[in-house]
């Protein structure tokens, strides 16, 4: 199994109603490997937010499967804005990917 994690720098405040965004239903629950997502809001940061969505996948092929489809490319495809709108600013100050391969686990049956 892996985890892949999107370490997100959010706009101050905006953390806590951008994180349902991440789990809610869509064609990521129907992939292929696709074990589950959570979603860590980072505590007591003055200057910004963070997120850090961990998605766990069975392989590794699975989630780069995940990361070519076109589902992925038009779930991360930012909306057209009207033409008399202004565009809107992401509230994304930043993100990176980390990948880790599940080592070692120990679960406590109580």
């Amino acid at each position: 199994m892996i985890i892949v994690t999107n370490r997100m720098k959010i706009k101050k405040g905006m953390g806590a109603a951008m994180a349902p965004r991440f789990t809610a239903p869509g064609p990521l629950d129907s992939s292929k490997g696709m074990v589950k997502v959570e979603v860590l809001l980072t505590q007591n940061l003055p200057d910004y937010d963070e997120l850090s969505v961990n998605t766990y996948w069975e392989t590794q092929d699975d989630f780069t499967a995940w990361r070519n489809s076109d589902a992925f490319k038009a779930s991360h495809k930012r909306p057209e804005p009207s033409p008399d709108a202004a565009p809107k600013e992401s509230p994304i100050i930043s993100n990176e990917i980390i990948t880790y391969e599940v080592a070692s686990t120990k679960e406590i049956a109580k």
